[in-house]
């Protein structure tokens, strides 16, 4: 069996290191990618656009990309209905109904690019999608949907993970009890959904619980090892 340090890992639209981090305490070649600076100083990042990184053959088995998914996910779908002022949703400030267009196809577009990488194992994380989105990007898997509090994490945040190349599903390591609806507990938990309007809110509900990271960097990297040896 090859060793993790002769593993190469491409963490692609990550700028927290979380999953980056995870990968290298087991031991793997780790760098995450994004054209955003790495929010501490490492040199393990490299800033640049992830469809021109994953083209580099150093990349030569496995990445964990985690594209953006404001213009993909759910909760996006409601800027997507049409210009028809009788819509009760607001577009945000100082945007038309093009610009909603222009960056749902801008964001299909970058999370096919991760889906179909030119690397054997691929994951890609984004939440259930729209039904928009479902239609528009190419070869779609259906996702493995997971829970922060399967993995000893107490908070709510339904993660998808849409895996390509015989990659295995995550198994729960710790699962919690979750708290009563209504109470503070449950309040506590449903923090990422209750972010406020702001400029990090979206860095805020993107966020990768370390349990999670800790799983993937354990499942995915063992099978990783295995397809290597």
């Amino acid at each position: 069996m090859r060793r993790p340090e002769d593993i190469n890992v491409l963490i692609g639209c990550e700028t927290s290191g979380a999953m980056r981090e995870a990968f290298l305490a087991r031991g793997f070649n780790t760098f995450s990618c994004d054209i955003l600076p790495a929010d501490t100083p490492t040199n393990r990042h490299i800033q640049d656009d992830v469809r021109t990184v994953m083209r580099d053959p150093m990349w030569h088995l496995f990445c964990v990309m985690h594209p953006p998914c404001t213009r993909l996910c759910r909760a996006g779908q409601r800027w997507l209905y049409g210009p028809d002022k009788s819509h009760p949703k607001k577009l945000p400030k100082g945007r038309t109904w093009q610009d909603m267009i222009a960056e749902f196809e801008a964001g299909c577009d970058l999370f096919e690019a991760c889906l179909h990488a030119p690397i054997p194992l691929r994951v890609v994380e984004n939440p259930v999608m729209h039904k928009w989105a479902k239609e528009r990007i190419r070869d779609l898997p259906e996702p493995q949907i997971v829970q922060p509090w399967w993995f000893g994490d107490p908070a709510f945040k339904a993660t998808g993970f849409y895996l390509k190349g015989g990659l295995p599903k995550l198994v729960p390591t710790n699962k919690l009890t979750p708290p009563e609806r209504g109470t503070e507990a449950y309040k506590d938990w449903s923090a990422i959904h209750r972010a406020p309007p702001g400029p990090d809110r979206w860095k805020i509900r993107s966020k990768t619980f370390p349990g999670i990271a800790d799983a993937a960097a354990l499942t995915w990297g063992d099978h990783a090892l295995k397809v290597a040896a």
